[in-house]
């Protein structure tokens, strides 16, 4: 074979190398696109975990707080994971199976049930500190969900009661929701014969209210 036959050989092969070069990158580049794709259409697992508030009691399926906080429109299946009657203590007891692995963020609504059988307030900042460090271990973006103490215990209590959620969200760097109740406590029109749960009409105003609290901790899993 003459040298500028070689020559012209060598040069179409170099052209198809790079050229398979270029079509193997876009082909990559295509996957990793789709991939990602995939990633941001995953509907995301938001677990409520907390007691009868969050599980809805007197309540019948579809007004509870979960199930009307998915229908904001987002891709996020909330679950479930409220339990009445249950204590800081309680929830911290169960928080490995109602919280699975796989979860992308996690509200955080206990404390009310110590507050209202008059439990030591130091008991609930436990078991509320150790929930909270569970999902900072789990790297869980958390919004926790406060409470106030009723009027008829004294002002210590009171005092002492009121700061435990914000110094809560402060020593673990979670995004704070006051109170639960908030726009809804008192109101005999927005709540159930017992003055302490909410009927279907406050549980949507509990939801419009944490709504923009709710899309802040969504954001920080984009």
């Amino acid at each position: 074979m003459a040298l500028a036959e070689v020559s012209g050989e060598v040069m179409k092969y170099s052209r198809w190398k790079a050229t398979y070069g270029i079509f193997r990158a876009a082909v990559q580049a295509l996957a990793l696109l789709g991939a990602l794709a995939s990633a941001d259409a995953r509907t995301l697992q938001l677990v409520a975990f907390g007691d009868s508030l969050t599980a809805g009691y007197g309540l019948k399926a579809g007004v509870r707080f979960p199930e009307v906080l998915e229908r904001e429109g987002y891709d996020v299946k909330v679950i479930n994971a409220g339990v009445s009657g249950d204590t800081a203590e309680d929830g911290l007891a169960r928080f490995d199976w109602s919280v699975p692995e796989g979860t992308d963020a996690l509200i955080v609504e206990l404390g009310a049930n110590d507050m209202l059988r008059g439990m030591a307030v130091d008991g609930a900042k436990q078991a509320l500190s150790a929930i909270l460090e569970k999902a900072r271990q789990a790297h869980i973006p958390t919004l926790l969900a406060g409470m106030r103490a009723a009027p008829n215990f004294g002002p210590d209590y009171r005092g002492a009661y009121d700061q435990l959620f914000p110094e809560l969200a402060r020593r673990y760097g979670v995004a704070l929701y006051p109170f639960f109740l908030d726009g809804v406590a008192a109101d005999p029109k927005l709540n159930q014969p017992d003055g302490l749960h909410p009927n279907a009409e406050g549980v949507k105003i509990v939801v419009a209210r944490m709504l923009p609290s709710v899309e802040a901790l969504l954001t920080k899993l984009k």
